[in-house]
């Protein structure tokens, strides 16, 4: 996946912020990391951007360095937590987002976006926090460090074992060396007097969003006692505990959980396709290039064929990331087949499949039918797949429609929402059928119930 483009913003006081977004569904999630540099993560941090691609094909990914970090005007020496708050506002505001999920993947980017969620409640859909008191004790200590005038490196490598714990070696030294990239040592040292100041508490009881609370024992900038109290005043939310000992374990239980909670299942670990092509029902994904004739009048035929292969190649992989078989028997030159047996991960594919088409400055009409279909070698034939072309053929360009069948699969279970659009008359086909276009705003009321992972 290319590297995102860096943008920037200015905030309400003039500071200017760098940003970035992955993806484009209907879901929009701001993860918020403090410290970071967003462009050393795409180098260093390979399993975090697996989670971020995993959540940008569901909607958009928003990722952003606060003031005084990373891209970021590096000039502040102040850190009061309403300005980094404003950050956030910035950005939200030039994305116009309007309802999305927070991720405060940090202890100090928990107390960002639990500041931000309780100030803007009408916003944030779902919220995950890890605790946002710092534990006096390591505070002091870590504090009286830095006012000795230690060197930047030890001291980093001291706040980064207390972050991720005493048991993870290597892991340490690359946060400690991800902090020192983030920011000189002076930044962090305002920073860290500054953030003794900080009491999110008072807005903790206006947050109205459903909220997720990750700890873990091992992390020694936060106590249970002070997890606790945030659960306590916050009207809904839920606690996980990752106790295991290895940086990786605690990481991968913390992203499965999220994932749990923010869509209901964990999209972060792509499950391992079948070699076979399902037999008996399956989920239909159909998907044309949009004239493709004029295109090619316009373009010239080499020039169309290298943006369809460049195209095809795209959505095949799309295709492979979200569990699906492409059908090798019937590349459509034009567009792509592909069959599926969850009809949430045909919705991923779909909206990745839009987005690659997108970047190349193409459309595409998109359908998703679910039916039986009969398998024959690399092939896959059938009333259903008729019914998906025929569904496809209606949709304008750049829109996914799916057949009644398909959003009663997915309607608890894709995190998208539906537009009904009646019933349509299919050459060659019989009956009415009746069709649904997936809406690009997040459908909040899917996230009613108890998420609780086990």
């Amino acid at each position: 996946m290319d590297t995102p483009p860096i943008q920037y913003v200015k905030t309400s006081d003039g500071v200017s912020i760098a940003y970035y977004t992955m993806g484009g569904g209907p879901l929009p999630v701001v993860w918020i990391e403090l410290p970071s540099q967003l462009q050393l993560e795409q180098k260093l941090f390979q399993d975090q951007m697996r989670a971020y691609r995993q959540m940008s094909r569901l909607g958009t990914l928003v990722r952003y360095d606060h003031r005084g970090f990373g891209l970021s005007d590096r000039s502040v020496t102040t850190f009061a937590l309403d300005d980094l708050v404003k950050d956030l506002e910035a950005v939200v505001e030039k994305l116009t987002l309007e309802k999305f999920f927070v991720i405060g993947a940090t202890i100090f980017g928990s107390a960002v976006a639990a500041a931000y969620a309780g100030a803007h409640p009408e916003r944030v859909s779902k919220l995950v926090l890890g605790a946002t008191n710092v534990s006096p004790p390591v505070y002091e200590q870590t504090a009286a460090l830095m006012h000795a005038g230690s060197d930047w490196q030890f001291v980093s490598e001291a706040v980064a074992r207390l972050t991720l714990g005493w048991n993870d070696e290597e892991s340490s030294r690359e946060l400690a060396a991800w902090f020192r990239e983030s920011s000189s040592y002076e930044t962090f040292r305002a920073f860290w007097q500054d953030i003794g100041k900080w009491d999110v508490r008072d807005l903790l009881s206006k947050i109205e969003a459903q909220t997720l609370i990750a700890y873990a024992p091992e992390i020694k900038l936060a106590t249970l006692g002070q997890v606790q109290e945030m659960a306590s005043l916050i009207r809904d939310s839920q606690l996980v505990v990752a106790e295991e000992l290895t940086y990786g374990a605690r990481t991968a239980k913390y992203e499965a959980a999220v994932a749990i909670f923010l869509y209901g299942s964990d999209i972060t670990q792509p499950r391992a396709p079948s070699s076979a092509l399902p037999s008996g029902t399956a989920i239909i994904l159909f998907a044309d290039i949009v004239d493709s004739t004029g295109l090619t009048e316009r373009l010239g035929d080499t020039a169309f064929r290298v943006k369809a292969r460049q195209l095809d190649e795209a959505m095949q992989k799309a295709i492979r990331e979200t569990n699906g078989s492409a059908i090798e028997g019937k590349l459509l030159g034009d567009g792509v087949l592909a069959v599926f047996t969850a009809a949430r991960d045909a919705l991923a594919a779909a909206i990745a499949c839009r987005e690659q088409c997108a970047n190349l400055g193409l459309e595409l009409h998109l359908s998703i039918h679910a039916g039986d279909v009969i398998r024959e070698k690399d092939n896959v034939y059938g009333g259903a797949v008729n019914i998906a072309a025929r569904i496809a053929a209606t949709s304008a360009p750049g829109e996914i429609l799916v057949s009644d069948t398909v959003r009663a699969l997915a309607r608890t279970s894709a995190g998208v929402m539906f537009e009904d659009r009646g019933e349509k008359s299919l050459k060659g086909i019989d009956d009415p059928v009746r069709v649904w276009a997936v809406a690009s705003q997040p459908q909040v009321e899917l996230f009613e119930g108890d998420l609780r992972p086990s």
